[in-house]
């Protein structure tokens, strides 16, 4: 098996280099990531100037792009594109509930299925226990060929921060959600410029048994499978009923 691995905390993040160091030790693998910290790029791509991929060492190349870059970049054969699977992490912090919607990490993942690769996003929730999250990578990399999944499904892996013996098993979870984002905080700016930092994520509002945020903090590896289809196919019918009184 050939593993591409990416994130969107940057190349020299402790967490893709924690899961590259394990990882390369059994299977072949290269690592491509953002030169910088890109956290929250979601899916962009960049579209307005050319990309500068580097090999900064052996088998790890540098971006001056988004996480979806990178990957894109490397499946498109500028890197080599032979990869059986990709991954992107490990995430410094979690991507539970709609974090999803703004991560670079999941992002990564779901440009590999744009283009036809399995890929696996995995965050640690917490900053400590990296080592963690990466063995519970090469569990599912070692029984990924029982999984089944259908194309254009990725898996989105939360790990508690927690030593790999006091993890309480793994759970299939949904998708929880969180309330209103925090308002943004205003930052002092040497100019006098109107300056505002972005909120900090919100408690959760779903955290029931069954989502991302219960399994995780009740000491469970969350595995969420995801896709990009974002039809709500319940509003479906009462707007089919509205399009057919023929407004137009």
């Amino acid at each position: 098996m050939r593993v591409l691995i990416a994130n969107d905390d940057g190349i020299d993040a402790l967490g893709i280099q924690t899961l590259y160091s394990k990882v390369k030790a059994s299977y072949e693998c290269v690592l491509i990531a953002p030169d910088r910290n890109r956290s929250g790029a979601s899916n962009s791509l960049t579209l307005s100037r050319p990309l500068q991929p580097t090999e900064v060492r052996k088998n790890e190349y540098s971006v001056d792009g988004t996480p979806s870059d990178c990957v894109n970049l490397a499946l498109s054969e500028v890197i080599d594109g032979q990869f059986d699977v990709v991954v992107s992490g490990v995430n410094h912090g979690p991507n539970l509930g709609d974090d999803v919607i703004y991560s670079g990490t999941v992002a990564a993942a779901m440009e590999a299925r744009h283009l036809g690769r399995p890929s696996i996003a995995i965050s640690l929730v917490g900053k400590n226990h990296f080592d963690t999250a990466a063995d519970v990578l090469l569990r599912l990399l070692s029984d990924s060929h029982t999984l089944n999944l259908s194309p254009g499904v990725l898996l989105n892996v939360n790990v508690p921060d927690l030593p790999y013996d006091e993890l309480q098993g793994i759970q299939i979870t949904r998708l929880g959600y969180r309330k209103c984002a925090q308002p943004a905080i205003s930052a002092q700016h040497p100019k006098g410029v109107p300056s505002f930092w972005i909120g900090a994520l919100s408690e959760p509002h779903d955290s029931s048994i069954g989502t991302d945020f219960w399994a995780v903090e009740n000491g469970y590896v969350s595995v969420t499978p995801i896709h990009a289809d974002m039809t709500c196919y319940q509003a479906m019918q009462p707007l089919a009923e509205w399009g057919e009184k023929g407004l137009l």
